[in-house]
C-alpha cells in the first residue's frame, strides 16, 4: 500500500504547488494592476490641478517631498515619476482602446512604451505581445531596440500598393499570423534542442497559471510497448478526469 500512497502524494503535491503558484502569479497581477491604476489616478489629479488652478512645475516637486516624508522608502513619488504619471494619464486619457491594456502590464513595462513608441499601432504591438507573452522589462526592452514592431509590419504582400500609408498598418496587424520566439530569451543562432527546452518551459509556466488542472509530466517521455521503444512529444495528465492522458 505505501507505493500506491507515495504516487498518490506526489501527484497531490504538485497540484498544491502549481495552486501556489497560480495564486501567486493572480496576486501579482492584481498588485500590478492596483499601482498602475493608482498611479493613473495620481497623474490625473495633477493634470486637472494644473489645468483648473493654473500650478506649475514646483507644485510636483513640492507634492513629491510632502509624499516621501509621509511614505519614505517609495522611489515611485519622486519628481519624476510624479511627472511620468501626469504622462502617462495625459497620453491615454484620450485613448480608450489602449487604456484596458496598460493595466495588463506593469508600471515599468509601461514606462518602455511610454517613452519608446511613437504612434498608437505600435503602442498597441507592445501592450499585447507584452501581455500575452509574458515579456519581462529587459525582454520588452530588447524587442523595442531590436525594433520588432518595424520588422512585423516589413513582410508585405499587396498591401503596400494598395493601401494608403495611414490603412497599411492597421490591415497588417489585423489580418498578419506571426510567430516569434525572442519572448523565449533565445540566442540568435539556437539549435531545435534548445528552443523545444524554452517552449516546454513556457507551457509549464503556463499550465501552473491556469490552476493545475493538467500536470505537465514530461517532454520526450519514453515508453516501452511490446519491446518497442517509443517517445512522446508531450505527456500531460487530466486532473479533473484522473486517468486520462493527454499527448
Amino acid at each position: 500500500m505505501i507505493e500506491p500512497m507515495a504516487r498518490d502524494y506526489a501527484g497531490f503535491l504538485v497540484e498544491v504547488k502549481a495552486r501556489i503558484r497560480s495564486g501567486q502569479y493572480q496576486a501579482l497581477r492584481a498588485a500590478n494592476a492596483e499601482l498602475v491604476r493608482l498611479y493613473w489616478d495620481i497623474g490625473e489629479a495633477i493634470h486637472r490641478k494644473q489645468e483648473s488652478l493654473g500650478w506649475g512645475r514646483s507644485v510636483v516637486e513640492t507634492l513629491a517631498r510632502d509624499l516621501q516624508a509621509e511614505f519614505p522608502g517609495r522611489n515611485g513619488f519622486s519628481a519624476q515619476n510624479l511627472w511620468l504619471m501626469r504622462q502617462f494619464y495625459v497620453l491615454y486619457c484620450n485613448r480608450p482602446k489602449l487604456q484596458p491594456l496598460v493595466r495588463e502590464i506593469g508600471w515599468a513595462k509601461n514606462l518602455v512604451i511610454l517613452g519608446s513608441c511613437k504612434d498608437d499601432l505600435e503602442r498597441e504591438f507592445y501592450l499585447r505581445a507584452t501581455a500575452r507573452f509574458g515579456w519581462t522589462r529587459a525582454v520588452l526592452q530588447h524587442q523595442v531596440d531590436n525594433r520588432s514592431y518595424e520588422k512585423y509590419l516589413s513582410n508585405q504582400t499587396s498591401f503596400d500598393q494598395t493601401l494608403s500609408p495611414a490603412l497599411r498598418a492597421q490591415a497588417v496587424l489585423a489580418v498578419k499570423d506571426h510567430y516569434t520566439f525572442d519572448f523565449l530569451n533565445l540566442a540568435e543562432a539556437h539549435s531545435e534542442r534548445e528552443l523545444e527546452r524554452a517552449l516546454v518551459n513556457n507551457l509549464r509556466r503556463f499550465l501552473a497559471e491556469m490552476g493545475g488542472a493538467c500536470a505537465f509530466i514530461g517532454n520526450q517521455h519514453r515508453i516501452d510497448v511490446g519491446g518497442h521503444e517509443y517517445f512522446i512529444d508531450l505527456l500531460l495528465f487530466h486532473r479533473p478526469y484522473r486517468g486520462r492522458w493527454l499527448t
